[in-house]
Parts: structure tokens; C-alpha cells; sequence
């Protein structure tokens, strides 16, 4: 018996042992707290198929600031516990909301980025977001024509008063950016793709300022000429995109439509008070996706702060004519650290538990003094993982994020509001860096697929873990560990269908347990 065989034989039972991985990350680091993972033409890092073992054992996928990027390991589940460690206690007889899945945002700049690549770095980049060898997202954003993400300001329509839209007109953006990536991310996935829109602002020529920026709303008033022909705008933009053999799953209603209520507002922007979209939906958006062929289109309300729950959601859904054309509330991440998720997002779910609940936008690096982008951040990463768990535990169905790649600068963006991204382009070195930001969303996008439904998780004292536990379509239970603490943290995973996995949750660490049921 060689050394190697003699010493796995005698392993405690509980000792994780390595599986096989895909190909390892090659790591850089650029003085933050972590490292990014480099990407080329010629080499990428990916995953092994995730293959959950038989009842008994389980799969464990770990995320670290110290380097480890969804390292499986695999252990035995034990008869009982040792110690007094903490315990997480799945209870899989409360059973909360099925998911919908995990995204980000096919906009201007991120097109833009990923076809400044080469034609070898740019299948690598699709793969790594939508392949089986990658996080396989299953959600897309796609903006109705331009937002601050775009190089130029555009609608699909600036041709003044033409209320019948005679001169609508997908632009080149769509045709020869978006549509091209979004289907070449659609061979590339197995899952099935959700697709959702937003627009940012109707043409100048609709909206009482006459501008796409700043203050100003529709002219006229809900059920008017207006009114009508920014409902057909909608229709319009699905009728085009059908021709490309794109279907959407659901529009929102505007992005960010408090944002048009501000006076001097930088960017395209539309403004709706709550009021103002009941009606917009009641009289006219609602009605026009319900006469036509894209009457299975999901319609989301808000798509803004969910600072404005349970308020906005009162005011339209407690209207019956708004709320039979009505399926689910969209919320951006924002101002999340400012507004408690149970006041917010639990009371809405309470009152109106028949409508679903879904994270449209998310990004880091947004505010005045930060610097764009922080190539290699942990803790940019970590603050995505928190913010999706705490949605999840809040009846949240999935979680999206902006753009899906940005260059070195966090842009383009016609209004240099750049941002941060999962993924950041280098197109002088025809290459791309894979951020802690695009591993956190792994944990969610890849272990978390569409169908499965959160379950019960009871823990056994106060933690500094957050965690969050699902049941996949085919019963496998997941259970998701963040561990945003500077100390490392050992617990039990209670399993009373199974037994007890011992957990050793690192300092600054994600981690996915997974294990079959049955």
C-alpha cells in the first residue's frame, strides 16, 4: 500500500477529501484584499460538473479571501454530533418561496466590453457566466434601448409626435451588441433563459420636459394618447426582439422610477409617483400585454429601492385594476443598508404574499468617494452574498446583477457614473479578470437553479454565519455559509432525514454544503 493509500486510509471519517476540480484559477493580485482570476483566449479557470454523492456523503464548494475559488471537497455525514458547537437544523416542513434564478444585466457597456475581446477570450467570458463549465446564469437584464451604461443617449422612437411609433426601430446596439451575445449565451447554457426588460426613459418627445434626462413625466395623463403609445412602445420592443427568436420572461414597469421625479437628474430617467404607475398599469401597459401575443410576459411593479416597500406596493396592488395586470414586485439594492428587510420586505410579502419578489439591480463602487473598480475585493464580494441571503430569507426568488462586464475604468458610460463589476475587461491585453464578486454570485447561480425552494433552517444559538437552505428540484438540500467574521467558526449541520455534517466555516469565507435526501 503506497504512503498515499495509507494515510487516506486512516483518515478521521469526517476528514474532507479533494475532489476533481476543473481548471484552477491563476490568480493576480492588484493590492486589495483578495486576487482576481486571469482569463485569456487560450485559458480560463472552470468547473468540474457537480456531481452530488450518494446519501451519506456530502459536497462541500468553498469561496475564500484567501485564495480558494469553489474548491470541492467531500466528506462522510456522521451518526451524531461532538462537542457544543453550534447547530443548523434543516426543516424542510416549512417551506417558503420557489426560485427563480440568478443573473445580471446585458447592457450597452457590457456588450461593448465583451466583444472588444477576441473571438477566443469572448467565448471564454460567455462560457465562465452561462456554460455548464461556468456559473450557469440563468437570468438576463436587458435594457429597452440606452441608460447611462450606452455611449450615447437613444430611444427606439426620437422622431417627435409619432403617436402611432411608425418609426420604431430596434438600434444597432440591439441588433449587431445585444442580441448577438444573448443568443450565443443561450447556446451555451443548458438551463433555460429568463429574459427581462426595463426602460429607462421614453423618448423626449413623449415627456412633459422634453428631455431624457432630469424631472418630467409622460405628458397627459394615464389612458391618454401618451400614455398609450409608451404602452405600445412596449409592445413594440417585444414584437422586434421576437423576431430575433428572443422571448421575455417579464418588463418592469420603469427603472428607478422615483429617479424622474428629481430635479436635475443626471441620466435617463422617466418619472412615475406610485400613483401615477397604478394607473399607467391599469389603463394602459397592463391591457396592451394582455391583448396581445405577449399576454404570458410577467409584469413587475417598482424596480427601485425597497426603501419605497411596503408603500408603492399598497398603493397599487390594493387597486384591483392595477393589480389583476400585475405578477411580481421588482427592488434594487441601494439603500439596503439603510432599510431593514423585515419592515421592507417582509410586511410587503405578508400583505401580498401571491405576488412574487425579485432583485433587479446590484452593483458596488457607485458612490462619490469610492474608487470604480477594486480589482480583487473580498469585501465587494461579500457584500453581494449578504445582501442575496438576506433576500432569500426574506421571500426574495432571485437576485440580479448589472452590468455583466465593465472595462478597467468601470464604464463606458456617457455620464462617467461608473461602477464595479463580477467580471472587468482589459481589451488592450485581450483578457478578462473574474472578481470575488462573480465567485459569491457562483454560490447562488450555480448550486441554487431554478425550481428549488427555500426551506426551514433553525440555528441553535446566535451565529456570526449567515446562512440560507433550499431544497434543489430533485431534493437535494444546499445550504449556503457566508462567514463575513475575522475568526473561524465550527458547527454541525442537522439533517434529522440524514445525520450531521461537521462544518468549518474559515474567516472571510462562502461556502456550499450539498447532500441527497433520499
Amino acid at each position: 500500500m503506497s504512503a498515499l493509500w495509507w494515510s487516506v486510509a486512516f483518515l478521521p471519517l469526517w476528514t474532507l477529501l479533494p475532489v476533481t476540480a476543473g481548471k484552477p484559477c491563476v490568480a493576480q493580485t492588484y493590492g486589495w484584499t483578495s486576487t482576481v482570476c486571469v482569463c485569456n483566449a487560450t485559458y480560463c479557470d472552470t468547473m468540474e460538473a457537480v456531481v452530488v454523492p450518494a446519501k451519506g456523503s456530502y459536497l462541500l464548494y468553498e469561496t475564500s479571501r484567501a485564495g480558494k475559488r469553489l474548491q470541492p471537497t467531500t466528506g462522510l455525514v456522521q451518526p451524531s454530533s461532538k462537542g457544543q458547537d453550534l447547530q443548523l437544523t434543516l426543516d424542510v416542513r416549512k417551506k417558503y418561496q420557489w426560485i427563480k434564478g440568478f443573473g445580471g444585466a446585458m447592457t450597452d457597456a457590457a456588450a461593448i466590453n465583451i466583444l472588444s475581446l477576441s473571438p477566443g477570450s469572448r467565448e471564454n467570458l460567455l462560457k465562465s457566466y452561462f456554460g455548464d463549465e461556468g456559473i450557469e446564469y440563468n437570468v438576463i437584464r436587458v435594457p429597452m434601448a440606452s441608460c447611462d451604461f450606452s455611449t450615447r443617449v437613444y430611444t427606439y422612437d426620437d422622431h417627435p409626435g409619432d403617436l402611432g411609433l411608425k418609426h420604431f426601430s430596434l438600434a444597432e446596439e440591439d441588433t449587431k451588441m445585444k442580441i448577438p451575445l444573448i443568443q450565443a449565451a443561450m447556446r451555451l447554457s443548458r438551463r433555460p433563459m429568463s429574459l427581462f426588460a426595463s426602460p429607462w426613459t421614453s423618448p423626449a418627445w413623449m415627456k412633459t420636459n422634453n428631455s431624457t434626462i432630469g424631472k418630467g413625466t409622460l405628458r397627459g395623463s394615464p389612458g391618454g394618447p401618451y400614455y398609450k403609445a409608451w404602452a405600445n412602445y412596449f409592445i413594440r420592443f417585444l414584437d422586434e426582439y421576437s423576431r430575433h427568436n428572443l422571448t421575455f420572461w417579464a418588463v418592469t414597469a420603469e427603472n428607478e422610477p422615483t429617479a424622474g421625479m428629481f430635479t436635475g437628474y443626471r441620466f435617463q430617467c422617466l418619472g412615475f409617483t406610485p400613483e401615477l404607475q397604478r394607473d399607467f398599469i391599469a389603463r394602459d401597459l397592463g391591457p396592451a400585454l394582455r391583448s396581445g401575443p405577449h399576454r404570458s410576459v410577467r409584469l413587475l411593479m417598482l424596480d427601485d429601492q425597497r426603501l419605497l416597500l411596503p408603500h408603492w406596493a399598497s398603493v397599487v396592488l390594493d387597486d384591483l385594476q392595477a393589480a389583476r395586470y400585475v405578477d411580481g414586485i421588482a427592488v434594487h439594492w441601494y439603500l439596503d443598508t439603510m432599510t431593514p428587510a423585515d419592515k421592507t420586505l417582509g410586511t410587503t410579502h405578508a400583505r401580498f404574499p401571491e405576488y412574487f419578489m425579485f432583485a433587479t439591480e446590484a452593483c458596488t463602487g457607485t458612490m462619490p468617494w469610492e474608487h470604480k473598480v477594486h480589482l480583487g475585493s473580498w469585501e465587494r464580494g461579500a457584500m453581494y452574498s449578504h445582501d442575496i441571503i438576506q433576500d432569500l430569507n426574506y421571500f426574495v426568488t432571485g437576485w440580479t446583477d448589472w452590468n455583466l462586464a465593465l472595462d478597467l475604468e468601470g464604464g463606458p458610460n456617457w455620464v462617467k457614473n461608473f461602477a464595479d463589476s463580477p467580471v472587468i475587461v482589459d481589451r488592450k491585453k485581450d483578457l478578462f479578470y473574474k472578481q470575488p464578486m462573480f465567485y459569491h454570485m457562483a454560490h447562488f447561480s450555480k448550486f441554487v437553479p431554478e425550481g428549488s425552494r427555500r426551506v426551514g433552517l433553525d440555528a441553535s444559538e446566535e451565529t456570526g454565519l449567515e446562512t440560507v437552505a433550499v431544497l434543489q428540484p430533485d431534493g437535494t438540500a444546499v445550504l449556503t455559509v457566508l462567514n463575513w467574521t475575522p475568526r473561524n467558526i465550527d458547527f454541525w449541520i442537522r439533517d434529522p432525514e440524514v445525520g450531521f455534517i461537521p462544518g468549518h466555516s474559515p474567516a472571510d469565507s462562502i461556502q456550499s454544503y450539498l447532500w441527497k435526501r433520499k
